[in-house]
């Protein structure tokens, strides 16, 4: 099968930084990319949604928000088998929540194949990163821990939500699909070269950064091993069945439940750490995010998309 041109930069920049190269892009530029693709996912995602009546998406939204409590709540019990009530949780937390980065390529794949999916997914994206989140925080104060949560309770779930909400990936999220929604196709014409055309090109850069860092990552699988191997490949192989189950309930096109099981086997290595970090320092971020960012965002873009495709296709 052939490989998506998008991936091979990401094998160019791992590679890249696996040989010890001095290459680098500027840490202005990768912030640049990064809003550049959150706002044009968002607006693909709110012009498709103005060509639907909003009340008709609502029954669908309902659902994506209980596969992502869902998702961290069966993953924790799991976890704990061999891991601290702390790590459990946020892992359990970081694959409850999304990349959207794996996301686009996801995109790119069905566009390079002529896969038509529903609108609505980007919303599901955005969706998506919240849940998991709150639900991570609340499964790490369990046991033993009411001075820890009573400590924590008000300002600290409030700097929390504010992370979560006001996060920058949300925000532009956000933000695009309402610029999108309210604009409508006739109005972002003049715009259209910029966040439509461009999308693929920029995303080319993105990932070659991405192989670079994840590159860098590659000493935290050698000092934890099997583990995090097992849960960075197993995971999304397991979770992409629920992404599926919950398309094939919503009643999505082919291309939709597979967008739907990738964004369910995805993992966050950039929400999720800030909002851990803050709210569960006592977890170690190694383990989380060597799994989500060392093990599973390669293994999603070179191998889990076309095998969550294949997956999909057996129900249709």
């Amino acid at each position: 099968m052939q490989i998506d041109p998008v991936v091979l930069f990401f094998l160019l920049g791992l590679a890249a930084g696996l040989a010890k190269s001095d290459l680098k892009l500027p840490s202005a530029l990768y912030d640049t990319l990064s809003v550049f693709l959150l706002l044009a996912i968002g607006i693909k995602g709110g012009l498709a949604l103005a060509k639907q009546p909003i009340m008709d998406v609502l029954p669908q939204a309902m659902l994506v928000l209980l596969m992502g409590a869902i998702i961290p709540l069966l993953l924790y019990p799991l976890l704990r088998i061999r891991l601290s009530q702390v790590d459990a949780a946020s892992i359990a937390a970081h694959y409850g929540s999304t990349s959207v980065v794996t996301f686009a390529v996801c995109v790119a794949y069905l566009s390079r194949l002529n896969i038509s999916y529903e609108s609505q997914t980007t919303l599901f994206l955005v969706l998506l990163e919240m849940p998991a989140l709150v639900v991570g925080v609340i499964l790490s104060r369990l046991k033993g821990s009411a001075a820890g949560a009573a400590k924590q309770a008000g300002h600290g779930w409030g700097k929390l939500l504010h992370e979560v909400l006001l996060g920058k990936s949300v925000v532009l999220l956000i933000g695009g699909l309402l610029i999108g929604l309210i604009a409508g196709p006739q109005g972002i014409q003049p715009l259209d070269r910029m966040y439509l055309d461009l999308f693929k090109p920029v995303l080319t850069l993105f990932l070659l950064e991405m192989g670079l860092v994840v590159a860098g990552k590659f000493g935290i699988l050698r000092q934890h091993g099997a583990l995090v191997l097992a849960i960075g490949v197993g995971v999304p192989l397991a979770l992409s069945w629920i992404g599926i189950g919950f398309g094939l309930m919503m009643g999505l096109s082919p291309g939709g439940v597979v967008l739907l099981a990738t964004l369910a086997a995805s993992a966050s290595y950039i929400a999720a750490p800030a909002a851990m970090r803050m709210a569960v320092p006592q977890a170690n971020p190694a383990l989380s995010l060597g799994a989500a960012l060392g093990v599973t965002f390669p293994f999603n873009l070179l191998v889990g998309i076309p095998v969550y495709h294949q997956f999909t296709m057996l129900f249709f």
